[in-house]
């Protein structure tokens, strides 16, 4: 009997992280699934063939889109350093990827979930690493919504009404990310001890200003690159109209669409990034261009999320193999703060 029970302990773990991931993985592709005949259905509406598109720049475009998104991983790990948590670049990568496409599940919690589940190990605390995904992502958005408010009264100063939009966005994406005001939070909401000796109030102490600061400036040139995807999207159309002169537009565009469709909780944000993306850019480029433009970055980035988050999922770390169900608990050091 002693060496049938633990026999069957491990036969049921494993099933339980067979039966886990099997239903992730369905979440996620029926997200996905449905993303893509959307876009298909609004394409075809629009009598537009895919025979027209110009391949090149579409991969182009997703690989400026991947590469947007490095200083927001970049970001993440480290919060997770100053929280006295110890995850490698490869994990946090794979992690930060993979998790990008929970966000076509309803509701976004997924990416907390591939994230959290993908990262942690004896090394990184659950609790901690989950708080951190929604630091990162609340301050991406904030950041995106302030980079739109910014060039939209500097540039386009008739756009007042999704000025003030994105200055409203950035203000409920970017207060609960202060410090001191996050911290507020964690207390309010009870989490205290969270495993073993970690105490998640301690580790908060962490996440100062500076870290914040470093973390907006890096992020910000991030929101820059993902509007020149989107005008690499528009060559792949075969517009003649853009150029790069409209880069601060298409960032604006690209920045308030992302942001707004993140706070409306709806699948990847469908529709309300394309109704964004369409209003900012009808006039300047016609409706036509503009909403394939809309729908086509849709499917590139998720073409290049669904490329790399495969080549990294086949990419295992040895280090999280055996610790998938297990709650870590790492040990914080004495002075967080001196992480630097």
């Amino acid at each position: 009997m002693e060496t049938t029970l633990p026999t069957r302990r491990r036969r049921w773990l494993s099933l339980a992280k067979l039966t886990f991931r099997l239903a992730i993985l369905i979440l996620v592709g029926y997200g996905i699934w449905g993303t893509v005949l959307q876009a298909g259905e609004d394409l075809a509406a629009r009598d537009f063939q895919l025979r027209d598109l110009r391949p090149g720049w579409m991969i182009l475009a997703s690989l400026i889109y991947l590469a947007a998104l490095v200083p927001c991983w970049r970001f993440w790990h480290r919060i997770l350093q100053v929280m006295g948590q110890q995850p490698t670049w490869r994990e946090t990568a794979r992690a930060f990827y993979i998790g990008h496409l929970g966000k076509y599940v309803p509701g976004k919690a997924m990416v907390v979930v591939l994230r959290t589940t993908l990262v942690r190990s004896s090394r990184v605390n659950t609790a901690i690493a989950a708080s951190t995904v929604f630091v990162e992502t609340l301050t991406m958005m904030a950041v995106g919504a302030f980079v739109a408010a910014g060039i939209l009264g500097l540039m386009f100063r008739e756009q007042r009404g999704l000025m003030l939009l994105a200055l409203g966005l950035m203000v409920c994406a970017g207060l609960p990310t202060v410090p001191p005001i996050f911290r507020k939070i964690v207390k309010l909401l009870g989490v205290g001890k969270v495993s073993g000796d970690v105490d998640l109030d301690v580790a908060l102490r962490g996440l100062t200003g500076r870290v914040m600061a470093v973390g907006w400036l890096t992020i910000a040139v991030g929101w820059g690159l993902m509007g020149l995807s989107l005008w690499a999207v528009m060559q792949a159309t075969g517009s003649e109209v853009v150029s790069l002169q409209d880069w601060p537009l298409l960032t604006a565009c690209v920045a308030l669409a992302l942001v707004a469709g993140f706070l409306s909780l709806l699948p990847g944000g469908i529709g309300v990034r394309e109704a964004v993306v369409t209003t900012l850019l009808a006039e300047p480029f016609g409706a036509g261009p503009a909403v394939i433009s809309a729908i086509l970055l849709r499917l590139t980035w998720l073409g290049g999320e669904m490329v790399l988050g495969g080549l990294l999922y086949a990419l295992k770390p040895r280090a999280n193999e055996e610790n998938i169900l297990s709650e870590g608990s790492p040990a914080l050091p004495e002075q967080v703060s001196s992480v630097s």
